[in-house]
């Protein structure tokens, strides 16, 4: 069930350290962060992130984020992940773009896609939209962004079909260190 290795092993807290995106672990380890306190990036094109690990300690076999979208905004674009993602929304509602359909969601719809699913969400409704991103890491770490035009019609589409992120992201500016707009009406601030 667990590696030999692993039995009776002691697993040391990792250290905080403030980076200029927020609070990230400074090694590998166990740790407790607050999401207002934890690193947080934004774009003007894909809302805000609050990412949870840094780059001194990737977290191996999970990935999380916490998505902050406002209307009309995409989360990013238009893709699919070579491992197994699930979503669940917090609050507001978004559209979701999945496999060439619109789906609109609303708080606590939870989206599960298998490996190679094509998806995004966009933001929608009156308010801000919360959503909780988890994935595996296992596979080959394609991210392949296919030209789509339901996608480009809601902003959050690769204009050609590629598998290298910085392809597709070239046109958008950077994502930032840093909290999202309107900071203040967000549920832990």
């Amino acid at each position: 069930m667990f590696p030999q290795a692993t039995i009776g092993a002691m697993i040391d807290e990792a250290p905080l350290q403030a980076s200029e995106a927020g609070l990230v672990a400074a090694r590998d380890g166990w740790f407790v962060v607050n999401v207002r306190d934890a690193a947080w990036v934004t774009s003007t094109t894909f809302g805000g992130a609050c990412i949870f690990e840094g780059d001194a300690a990737p977290f191996a076999d999970l990935g999380f984020t916490l998505a902050v979208v406002e209307p009309g905004q995409p989360s990013g674009l238009y893709h699919s992940e070579s491992d197994q993602e699930d979503f669940l929304v917090l609050a507001g509602e978004c559209l979701l773009l999945v496999e060439g359909q619109e789906r609109r969601l609303r708080a606590w719809d939870f989206v599960h896609c298998p490996a190679g699913t094509e998806h995004i969400f966009v933001g929608a409704g009156d308010g801000r939209c919360l959503i909780f991103m988890a994935g595996a890491r296992t596979g080959d770490k394609r991210t392949p962004s296919p030209r789509s035009d339901l996608a480009l019609g809601h902003g959050a589409g690769a204009h050609e079909t590629t598998s290298v992120p910085a392809e597709a992201y070239a046109p958008y500016r950077p994502w930032r260190p840093g909290r999202p707009p309107r900071w203040a009406g967000l549920p832990w601030a």
